[in-house]
């Protein structure tokens, strides 16, 4: 596999940002963002691991995201990425995760993301927003 230009490297970051936001405001399905990573070769799965896991750090996940998220995500609480993200502090080395553990891996980042960045959108940017990624039906029309 060849490596991304700096302009195919932002371009895949966008799309992760637009299917992973999708998924945490209703607009995609988490088994639709499942197909579309599972899609991808290891090394871009590992590169959206990395991409969530910031975007889970900038919603300030909390131990209760961390549990609606999980039991939202279909994954036992007992797997790894399942601890991983209820630890306190979360531990957040997903993209070090063995490769069959990446779907896994990114079904509770992008559910436990969501849980927090709702609970965000509902409190902090309740009503005047200006973040482009939280109001993506706004932007899409």
């Amino acid at each position: 596999m060849t490596e991304l230009s700096t302009d195919d490297g932002r371009t895949f970051r966008r799309e992760t940002e637009r299917v992973v936001n999708e998924i945490a405001q209703g607009l995609r399905t988490l088994d639709s963002g499942v197909s579309w990573f599972s899609g991808l070769a290891p090394k871009g799965q590992q590169e959206v691991l990395k991409e969530v896991t910031g975007y889970a750090m900038q919603a300030h996940i909390t131990f209760a995201d961390g549990r609606v998220g999980v039991a939202r995500s279909g994954v036992k609480p007992t797997a790894n990425p399942s601890v991983m993200i209820c630890m306190d502090p979360p531990c957040y080395g997903f993209a070090g995760l063995p490769a069959t553990e990446h779907v896994t891996a990114f079904r509770v980042l992008v559910s436990v993301f969501a849980v927090a960045d709702t609970r965000r959108r509902d409190t902090y940017c309740k009503g005047a927003c200006g973040h482009v990624w939280h109001n993506l039906t706004a932007a899409t029309e």
